[in-house]
């Protein structure tokens, strides 16, 4: 611990702006600098399957695990993962089945997530205050725990998105392809649900429920416009999430602005800005 305190300090004591003094600030970029890497890292499967608002359907179930954590009195973070994972696989088993279109799937987690969370916030007698810091992320509060817990989570979800990913891309980019190919669909399409839904629960400390699904989704859609290929796009990716992530932080800073909103406007404008590119190199 003595090391690690050392190095810690002693990084920061390098950097020379003055946020990097204030310890919320560090625990707040570290925080955000692991969902900004991990986020892209399943998100780019769920762009490929178009299935885009599923980060949006995963944390509106979140949010009732929220509120089952607040009822219950258990900690709302683990219940919130819980929820995520049953959403996920909720959405993953309908749109298995053929019956219900993707799409439609999303549709009724999306507002039985709503319905659920609002119903149980009511019973429970939450203030509105413990409601906001869920929807829209405290990510200057998080604590040496909740930094050791994303940097496992980050890990499990890193490593397995990179061991894992020519089988889930080949999964994303044709199911019957990769059925005949001998690749087992069904558990590939279930890993990256619950990895999605993991990464849910850990993203919505940073930027909050109702943002969750732009982290998971704008990184992965402003640098496939960039590039020619799954590797580039998914380490391009990863690196574009790292950047927006650290500078929504640093701009939050001065701004004194929420750290989940300016994250998330930081990767609309890389998106814009990597479409405004896209188009000029197409033209000329």
């Amino acid at each position: 611990m003595d090391i690690f305190a050392s190095a810690w300090n002693g990084f920061w004591n390098a950097c020379p702006f003055e946020f990097c003094r204030w310890d919320f600030m560090q625990k707040a970029l570290v925080a955000a600098a692991l969902v900004g890497v991990t986020a892209p890292a399943i998100g780019i499967f769920l762009v490929q399957r178009r299935l885009s608002l599923m980060g949006d359907g995963i944390g509106h179930v979140a949010f009732t695990g929220v509120a089952a954590g607040f009822l219950f009195g258990t900690l709302p973070l683990v219940t919130a993962i819980m929820a995520a994972i049953l959403g996920a696989l909720a959405i993953e088993l309908m749109r298995e089945r053929g019956r219900t279109e993707g799409d439609v799937a999303l549709a009724v987690v999306f507002y039985g997530g709503i319905a659920g969370g609002a119903l149980l916030m009511g019973l429970s007698g939450t203030s509105n205050t413990n409601i906001l810091t869920y929807l829209f992320g405290a990510l200057l509060s998080v604590n040496r725990p909740d930094i050791l817990a994303a940097l496992g989570i980050s890990i499990v979800v890193l490593g397995s998105a990179m061991l894992l990913r020519r089988v889930l891309f080949a999964v994303s980019y044709d199911e019957e392809v990769a059925r005949i190919s001998g690749v087992s669909v069904r558990a590939a399409n279930l890993l990256v649900a619950v990895a999605a839904a993991i990464t849910v629960g850990v993203t919505m400390r940073v930027v909050g429920i109702l943002l969750v699904s732009g982290m998971l989704v704008l990184p992965v859609a402003a640098v496939q416009q960039l590039t020619r290929s799954f590797n580039a796009t998914f380490v391009g990716s990863l690196a574009l999430g790292l950047l927006v992530s650290i500078a929504g932080v640093v701009t939050s800073y001065y701004l004194d602005a929420p750290p989940g909103a300016t994250i998330v406007m930081g990767a609309i404008v890389a998106f814009v800005l990597a479409s405004v590119f896209a188009r000029a190199r197409a033209v000329v």
